[in-house]
């Protein structure tokens, strides 16, 4: 049998830090970095990108279509709904309620290189599919550039359009590599 030191302090630090992690998990999530103004909670959301499109999935699992709306306005793609709980019978009696419901609203601004023109929306098995396409001028593309000699052969780089800022306004530039 070991010998164990009488700690007075030590039921203390364990109610502590129970506190602790009761108000670090469940109100970071609602108090997070939009603060107060997004809504009693917010959907997660995955954006994701590849040569041609920027995708945004957001997850609205238990919602129809019409409790949602989205928009672009301004550079700003937003989505705000709101989700409603519903007690089925007035004889249920609900021991734990664990989903969250209320309003929500998400913002995110759309980078310069992507058109707010040809965004498609789909909503399917509880998720938010909006697909937004790349401008056209800040797609990677092939040039062909020709040898001095007779005997030489093309070379192909690829070419991206890049935007920089410069003190008269934006302007661009291409670069190249190969």
């Amino acid at each position: 049998m070991s010998i164990t030191r009488y700690d007075p302090f030590r039921d203390l630090r364990m109610l502590q830090d129970e506190v602790n992690r009761l108000f670090s998990s469940n109100l970071s999530r609602s108090f997070g970095d939009e603060g107060i103004a997004r809504g009693a909670w917010a959907p997660s959301v995955d954006i994701y990108e590849n040569k041609d499109q920027i995708v945004l999935e957001a997850e609205l699992p238990g919602m129809n279509r019409e409790d949602f709306d989205l928009s672009i306005e301004n550079n700003v793609l937003t989505l705000r709904g709101e989700r409603r709980f519903e007690k089925r019978d007035e004889a249920d009696n609900y021991h734990r309620v664990e989903r969250s419901y209320g309003s929500f609203t998400r913002s995110f601004t759309l980078p310069q290189t992507v058109s707010s023109e040809n965004v498609t929306a789909e909503y399917k098995n509880g998720v938010l599919r909006v697909v937004l396409q790349k401008r056209e001028e800040v797609r990677a593309r092939r040039i062909e550039i020709a040898g001095e000699g007779a005997a030489s052969t093309p070379k192909s780089i690829e070419a991206k359009v890049e935007e920089s800022g410069t003190a008269e306004g934006k302007g661009k530039t291409a670069t190249a590599g190969k």
